[in-house]
């Protein structure tokens, strides 16, 4: 059997939806949904005829399992399983009742309930502690100093809630150096795609005098690397998928606050602290003793035993 991954084509919702069916130990397809007409601007939800207006998904033979993810691929998700009567697993809150799938993966704060919900602290993801030990074989001699602590710091971008710009890379490299005048702290430090590239040019010449690497884009992608070998990481809070990895890890988590506001990373936030897995960046250098926290297994099992999946394995 195979899965059909139904979602918009943007990266966190291709991390997650790819994460809980790896983890179910399931092969995968990928159909990007991609609204046309004045679909574009308005919620796929209440499209009377949403297969009419994006573009066709061919299922390949042995299909057995749809997985959608948000709002627009929830909404397509759905008009497909009422076309092939496959069984629907939807990820995120789809905005819409949950009488139209056989199971929804929730965050907690999406303050969804009911018998078809499974709630979720953390997103969906690929990280898994085989993949930390294997990173960590791999990458501990270009990434840690003798001597030296390692932090890794993931650095996201502005998005519709949070800004990270010059100014707020300033503040970040005041924080950094400040905290390096604590303690003996080497920092590593990756963009991602909505990074702005004069925000890490700041960033760069800030750091200049200090140990500090950069990953600028070239050779291979060192952020599996940036997880396993850090002593603790720092993450701006902009991203709940890039936050939810670095939890998973055995390092304590820092919160690199921006200008902005979300309820929804506010609560998963909050939800962490509350558990002492996360606390703010600050000046001075911390750690404190934390366990890695993942639902993503729970949830592939959740949805393995459910749906009585067959070709599936123990999810890690």
């Amino acid at each position: 059997m195979s899965v059909a991954i139904i979602a918009e084509d943007f990266a966190g919702m291709r991390a997650q939806a790819r994460g809980l069916v790896e983890r179910a130990g399931l092969p995968w397809h990928f159909h990007p949904v991609r609204m046309t007409g004045m679909w574009r601007h308005v919620p796929t939800r209440f499209c009377p005829v949403p297969l009419a207006h994006t573009a066709g998904i061919a299922l390949p033979a042995g299909t057995a399992l749809l997985v959608s993810v948000g709002g627009t691929g929830g909404a397509i998700g759905a008009a497909m399983k009422r076309k092939t009567g496959l069984p629907l697993v939807q990820i995120q809150n789809p905005r819409m009742s949950a009488r139209h799938f056989d199971l929804i993966v929730a965050s907690v704060h999406d303050r969804m309930s009911g018998g078809r919900v499974v709630s979720c602290r953390t997103a969906l993801h690929g990280i898994t502690p085989d993949i930390l030990r294997d990173a960590r074989i791999k990458w501990s001699p270009r990434l840690r100093k003798p001597g030296k602590f390692l932090l890794s710091v993931l650095i996201g971008g502005t998005n519709g809630r949070f800004r990270f710009g010059v100014e707020e890379a300033r503040d970040l490299a005041r924080t950094l150096l400040g905290m390096a005048s604590t303690a003996p702290v080497h920092f590593a430090l990756t963009p991602s795609r909505r990074t702005d590239p004069a925000a890490m040019a700041v960033l760069e010449t800030m750091l200049a005098g200090q140990d500090a690497w950069f990953w600028r884009g070239e050779g291979e992608n060192p952020y599996q690397g940036l997880l396993a070998c850090a002593d603790a990481i720092a993450v701006t809070r902009d991203s709940v998928s890039m936050v939810s990895e670095a939890v998973a890890t055995e390092a304590p988590v820092m919160i690199i606050d921006l200008p902005g506001r979300s309820r929804r990373i506010g609560a998963f936030i909050d939800g962490l602290a509350a558990e002492d897995r996360v606390r703010p960046l600050g000046a001075e250098w911390m750690l404190w003793p934390v366990s890695p926290l993942d639902d993503t297994g729970r949830a592939a099992e959740e949805m393995t035993r459910r749906l009585a999946l067959p070709g599936g394995r123990d999810p890690q």
